[in-house]
């Protein structure tokens, strides 16, 4: 099963639109997953066009009273996947992650949060963050790729736009400076 990972979208309250490289990155996928800051339902309904989807509330959604539950567990081949917003602090703290990872049963964490990507094995827990494809924190939009297939799990971050941040206001190329 080849699932597409996304997090933070934040439509429209910070983005106007989901990039068109996620709909080409996800085009092939069985399910997706949002790992929360969704703000808008809207998303709901364009992502649910791609795939069936999970998605789970973040901090940003709380405040926009957008209702998803808190986390959801999904089973694939026998694995259990965890999805979570992860809202930790320090944010993408693993120790922290890992514990809801243990709270929930699951072998595999999908959080967000944090707006940047990462993939950790932290103590046989797989933590997957796909950062954000809309508003990344000090690193590329990006979203993420999970597959699982005969108990084989893989994932990759894929990156779907230039380097962008907005907290400083800035879009540019950094190999010019």
């Amino acid at each position: 099963m080849l699932i597409g990972v996304i997090s933070d979208t934040h439509i429209p309250e910070r983005a106007s639109k989901i990039p068109e490289t996620v709909f080409k990155t996800f085009e092939n996928v069985d399910m997706i997953l949002h790992a929360g800051d969704l703000v808008s339902p809207d998303v709901i309904d364009v992502l649910s066009e791609i795939a069936p989807m999970k998605c789970v509330q973040g901090n940003m959604d709380r405040m926009y009273h957008t209702k998803l539950p808190e986390s959801e567990i999904i089973e694939v081949e026998g694995i259990k996947i965890g999805l979570n917003h992860g809202e930790v602090y320090p944010r993408g703290d693993t120790q922290q992650l890992k514990y809801i990872a243990m709270e929930l049963g699951v072998k595999i964490l999908i959080s967000g949060h944090t707006h940047w990507s990462f993939i950790k094995d932290v103590g046989g827990v797989l933590l997957l963050n796909p950062g954000s494809p809309t508003v990344p924190r000090l690193s590329d939009p990006s979203v993420m790729l999970l597959e699982i297939e005969n108990q084989k799990i893989d994932s990759e971050i894929i990156k779907v736009g230039s380097p962008v941040c907005k907290a400083l206001n800035f879009q540019g190329n950094l190999e010019k400076v």
